[in-house]
């Protein structure tokens, strides 16, 4: 009743003949048939407005208005407004009057502005709020959002962000010209002719919904609706359930667990608009990650490409030399062992069509120059890979949106629109895709007016669409979700709307084509929008995702893993599938399913996919391969082995083609003969023969595969009964080789390769060698072409050597370039950039640990000195990750200076660290310390007297380095505890000091380890 009321009366006062508060005091003729519209609706009421405006507003100049007191605004007036386009010869002749015409007047601020339309609505309930907010967001007021929810109003702003405000100077002198005014005033026309377009599309869009319900209910919800109407892809209302919306228990529940991250900073993960692949390294499946919007400090687009080990966690930078640009809304692809990157988001106005591909090899990118078929630029597109070939379906380019599915051939880089047939999905962006057989599937969206909730499979074999329908309760529709393959379930998780009370996820099993419904149980809050999922072994690894909302800021979400294992381990088509596996037709298979592990367990081998093969004798060999990789089958990421007795051939083949192999008897896929009909069995008696001969493989089904597979004696083996081929030649035997036939072509001794690395480092995008290699001063006989040929080995631009650091007591650096211009180098750790001139400033890779430690303090009101800050080793981390309220630098290598002052500047704390340059024991603050870094090797001892006058007088937190011999380990500590007390005391202090924690950092030589002892001096209340 009390929105009634409210609305009864604001109506009243829009009926008064009396003037409103604006400056024009009645209504902006230009939006009222949109505030009709409005106001005509139940649900809604506005209580402002305002349909856009050009202005120019004079203010007191801030040297009239600094002696005033207690005074919040400066006021001022406006000189003019307009609700239409300006003529700038009236603006002209208003800001430049004749000298004779112009009265005297106090000097004011004058200030050009264009405003776009903004209305203040208050709607019903957050349902209504949220299907406004939507609608006026689907129309390009992007800023639009839920401004108050106290539970006695819910008001919304409608809004966008095409402002402009350029100060022209003082009233008395305009610091602008004539022709800079007119060129403002052109901008804002423009700006005013897109916010009519904008208001006019708002204003249709709702009389299009005339009728329609302000707000929906969903399943699962009672009595709470969602932000958007619902309609399939026809554009028909869908149907969502049977029950009305009334509570539905679901099947089971499952736990979304927290996933811990160590190495990168966890915050390097809050994204959304990112891509995620997994790839093998090794025995492990990881997760690559590139682009988004988000990461660490400003959030923005990005280019990162990360690694994440969701095992154990470990986070790792991909170092690269070249990147594709920052972008949001891409997809990546694997094929084998390159991603290819498609697409994305730029910025508003910069909307990508190019390819780029990552060789995970040698984490280098490349642009690709693909031919064929214009494809044009999208974004918030899907991509799916079957064998070599990826498919791309949808996506958005402003106003444009797509329906069409291209195909890109990795083999020959060339773009393919396909002809397609059948039930086709509607235009749409922002919807899913996956593969499973030969099929890929597509589910949600959204078609610019609604969320979509259809589900379409497409067949790559026929090119035909088809709408498919499945028991059970389907998903709400949504758009920015996920979707995924897990063994025979197509699983869905997430998007937009956002439900309120609780997250679900629905799985599709595609033998049985029933819909299951699974409830989500959080500790906190999650947002999957617009975030990535990976199936990694039973776990489903959701990384980013989150909105921005213009009341209540900017939210992302974590990493997160659900376990699929209990879903399934209770799922009644566990012992259907052993049922299957009996049957006569998976004889062959069911044999080799009988194997076991070396411990009797028979199920456990079959738990990690990177050990599963599919073999053949090798006069089949050849077919089976094909076969395997024309569907998708044959993971290209793995080496192909042979059998101990070398009888066989082994191919590695992907977690998707196990699951159909092993229950092909519930299989259900069609297979289209030339007249179109469909036969769900195949003659493959003759097959084996005709293949390759009368029958294309482009001809043949994924059903009808599968049997042909077995027919040429395949079996599925585990890793255990096969011989691995050798991998890769490593860097260091390409590199003897490469300069054996160097030194060869010079007449040099071949006793010269004993002096090749075995092993280097990286700093940045230098490739350094060790001290010990090519020490024979013939090599300097060579000359470039030696360091040429290193550095194309090793896949560098610029070359290096390290030397010893030098012992004087600015410690520089003696590393000497080898090929390359200079020495200067951006090296990133723990989320902190680290640039400087290599040549002349040292840098100990081995102290990354110790760093790291540093970092997970908290230190946010700590004032921390840093004795031997260098380019800012522990500086850094005191100040970028445990948040130190101060820090005091000391140094006196001139280089290590230039390299902190960039480095704080660069990391955005410059205004938190005082550099203090020269010897810390004439520079360093007294008594001013919670805490004292002493990062210097050998010994630190000659400053321990410093650190205690640095302290204040309650003490405080000594962190000690030191190299101490490993016999010597226990009693250094107690040395350095002693030695502190005595200094404490001579200088007045009366502390206790007690060894809180002794950290071994790293060997330093044999028998020599870097130790730091964290000492902790308590002051003795007397």
């Amino acid at each position: 009743m009390e929105f009634e009321k409210r609305k009864m009366a604001t109506m009243a006062s829009l009926g008064c003949t009396e003037t409103d508060k604006s400056p024009k005091g009645t209504l902006d003729a230009p939006i009222i048939p949109l505030l009709t519209e409005i106001n005509s609706r139940p649900s809604f009421f506005t209580t402002s407005s305002c349909s856009g405006r050009i202005s120019i507003f004079s203010q007191p100049s801030f040297a009239a208005t600094a002696a005033a007191e207690k005074k919040k605004a400066r006021g001022g007036t406006w000189l003019y407004i307009s609700h239409s386009p300006a003529d700038p010869d009236a603006i002209i002749s208003l800001i430049f009057p004749p000298a004779s015409t112009r009265p005297p007047q106090p000097s004011s601020d004058l200030v050009f502005r264009f405003e776009p339309l903004i209305l203040a609505i208050e709607c019903i309930d957050l349902n209504s709020a949220q299907f406004l907010v939507s609608t006026a967001i689907s129309c390009g007021f992007r800023e639009s959002g839920i401004t108050s929810a106290n539970g006695k109003r819910v008001i919304i702003a409608v809004r966008c962000s095409i402002r402009l405000e350029v100060p022209l100077g003082d009233s008395n002198n305009i610091a602008v010209s004539r022709e800079y005014v007119r060129f403002l005033v052109s901008i804002a026309n423009e700006k005013m002719e897109a916010n009519r377009k904008r208001t006019e599309g708002f204003f249709q869009t709702l009389l299009q919904k005339k009728g329609s319900s302000d707000t929906i209910k969903l399943v699962n919800d009672p009595g709470d609706g969602e932000n958007l109407e619902c309609r399939d892809g026809l554009g028909n209302p869908a149907i969502l359930d049977e029950r009305d919306g009334r509570y539905e228990a679901h099947d089971c529940s499952l736990s979304i667990t927290q996933l811990k991250v160590i190495g990168e900073p966890e915050e390097r993960l809050f994204l959304w608009g990112h891509s995620a692949c997994t790839i093998y390294k090794g025995s492990t499946r990881k997760i690559i990650l590139h682009g988004g919007f988000g990461g660490m400090g400003r959030h923005a687009r990005r280019n990162d490409s990360l690694l994440l080990d969701p095992t154990n966690g470990i986070l790792e930078a991909i170092h690269t030399t070249r990147t594709p640009s920052p972008r949001m809304g891409h997809t990546a692809s694997m094929v084998g062992e390159e991603m290819f990157v498609i697409g994305g988001r730029a910025d508003p106005t910069n909307i990508l069509g190019e390819v780029w591909v990552l060789d995970t090899t040698t984490n280098e990118w490349t642009l690709l120059d693909c031919s064929g078929d214009s494809f044009p630029p999208r974004h918030r597109h899907a991509a799916a890979v079957l064998g070599s070939k990826i498919y791309v379906f949808g996506g958005v380019n402003n106003e444009n949106l797509f329906s069409s599915i291209f195909v890109l051939d990795k083999d020959y880089l060339r773009w393919k629109e396909l002809q397609v047939g059948g039930e086709q999905p509607c235009p749409r962006h922002s919807h899913s895709m996956v593969t499973f057989g030969s099929h890929i599937f597509v589910f949600g969206g959204y078609n610019g007016e609604n969320a979509l909730g259809d589900l379409y499979s497409f067949n790559v074999e026929t090119s035909v669409w088809k709408q498919e329908k499945a028991a059970g309760r389907s998903p709400y529709a949504r758009f920015s979700h996920s979707m995924f393959v897990y063994k025979q379930y197509l699983g869905i998780i997430g998007g937009c709307p956002v439900k309120q009370h609780f997250q679900d996820l629905s799985l599709l099993d595609l033998y049985s084509k029933v819909w299951r419904n699974i409830s989500l149980s959080s500790v906190r809050k999650d947002l999957f929008v617009r975030s990535t999922v990976s199936v990694v072994g039973d776990d489903l690894v959701i990384i980013g995702g989150g909105l921005s909302c213009y009341a209540f800021g900017t939210k992302f979400s974590g990493p997160t893993k659900i376990s699929l294992l209990v879903f399934v381990s209770s799922n009644d088509a566990s012992s259907n599938s052993k049922q299957v596996l009996q049957s006569e037709s998976t004889q062959v298979l069911g044999e080799t399913l009988d194997s076991t592990s070396k411990d009797g367990n028979k199920d456990e081998i079959w738990k990690d996919p990177s050990i599963w093969f599919l073999q053949f004798e090798r006069k089949n060999a050849k077919l089976g391969k094909d076969l395997l990789k024309r569907f998708g089958w044959l993971d290209l990421g793995r080496k192909v082995c042979s059998s101990i007795k070398g009888g066989h051939i082994c191919f590695p083949v992907t977690e998707q083609f196990y699951f159909l192999f092993s229950e092909r008897g519930k299989v259900d896929f069609p297979t289209y003969t030339s007249e179109g009909s469909e036969s769900k069995t195949a003659e493959t008696t003759s097959l084996k023969e005709s293949v390759g001969q009368d029958i294309s493989l482009d001809e043949i089904s994924s059903f009808t595969s599968l049997n042909l597979l077995m027919q040429l004696g395949g079996i599925c083996v585990t890793f255990e009964t096969a011989e691995a081929r050798k991998s890769a030649r490593p860097p260091s035997t390409i590199m003897r080789e490469a300069v054996a036939l160097l030194i060869k072509e010079k007449g040099l001794p071949e006793k010269l390769l004993e002096q090749l690395p075995s092993k280097w480092e990286r700093l940045g995008d230098i490739v350094v060698l060790p001290g010990t290699s090519f020490k024979d001063p013939v090599w300097e006989t060579m000359g470039e072409e030696l360091w040429a040929v290193i550095a194309e080995v090793l896949k560098t631009n610029r070359l290096a050597k390290q030397g010893c650091v030098t012992p004087n007591g600015t410690r520089d650096s003696t590393l000497k370039m080898l090929k390359g211009d200079n020495g200067w180098v951006d090296h990133r750790e723990n989320g902190i950039l680290y640039s400087f001139d290599a040549t002349k400033c040292m840098f100990s890779w081995g102290n990354l640990s110790e760093k790291m430690r540093m970092a997970r303090l908290d230190c946010q009101d700590e004032v921390i000195v840093d004795l031997f800050a260098g380019i800012g080793y522990f500086t850094l981390p005191f100040l970028v990750r445990a948040n130190a309220k101060m820090v005091y630098a000391c140094e006196w290598n001139p280089h290590a200076i230039e390299a902190l002052h960039h480095n704080l500047q660069a990391n955005s704390v410059s205004d938190r660290c005082i550099i203090l340059e020269g010897d810390n024991r004439i520079t360093a603050p007294k008594g001013v310390a919670d805490r004292i870094c002493l990062g210097l090797l050998p010994t630190s001892e000659e400053s321990w007297v410093t650190a205690v006058k640095s302290l204040r007088s309650k003490g405080g937190m000594l962190h000690v380095h030191g190299n101490v011999k490993d016999s010597e380990e226990d009693t250094w500590a107690e040395h350095v505890a002693n030695s502190i007390h005595r200094i404490a005391t001579s200088e007045g202090h009366c502390w206790e000091v007690a060894v809180d924690h002794v950290e071994r950092v790293k060997w330093y030589a044999p028998h020599i380890r870097h130790l730091v002892a964290d000492i902790r001096c308590r002051e003795i209340q007397r």
